[in-house]
């Protein structure tokens, strides 16, 4: 009789290609954090001079151009990340029920972990980019 009722208790599972609003924000916090990661990915080639952009002609060596371009990217890499984890932590603590329950918790720690790694980049490229001038 106890686990009758526990079963009756839990969440109805939804299907699996169905958007609820839980998949749908997990969604947007992980592209968010993807945007981040390849940003911060990018500016930090930039900063170690694997990237390096041309500068045009009668401007000089282009290091300048090269520093702005990483500290932009280290700022939109640490607002992705940030806007990522914040999402992803209130898809997780909004959840009421775990995996396949459709309020999106699988991509809600996705997004945490994107979010931290974009976060990462984005500091490290920070970092280089005030080395650098």
């Amino acid at each position: 009789m106890f686990i009758d009722h526990l079963l009756a208790a839990q969440a109805d599972p939804v299907a699996a290609y169905a958007m609820t609003t839980g998949r749908m924000w997990s969604l947007i916090a992980a592209g968010l954090g993807l945007a981040g990661v390849a940003v911060g990915g990018l500016g930090l080639a930039r900063a170690t001079g694997r990237l390096r952009r041309r500068a045009a002609p009668g401007t000089g060596t282009g290091t300048a151009t090269v520093a702005a371009t990483g500290k932009r990217g280290a700022v939109v890499a640490l607002a992705a990340g940030v806007t990522s984890i914040v999402i992803g932590g209130w898809v997780i603590g909004a959840a009421k029920g775990g995996p396949g329950t459709g309020y999106g918790i699988v991509g809600g720690y996705l997004d945490l972990i994107l979010g931290l790694a974009a976060v990462v980049l984005g500091v490290l490229v920070l970092n280089r980019a005030r080395r650098t001038t």
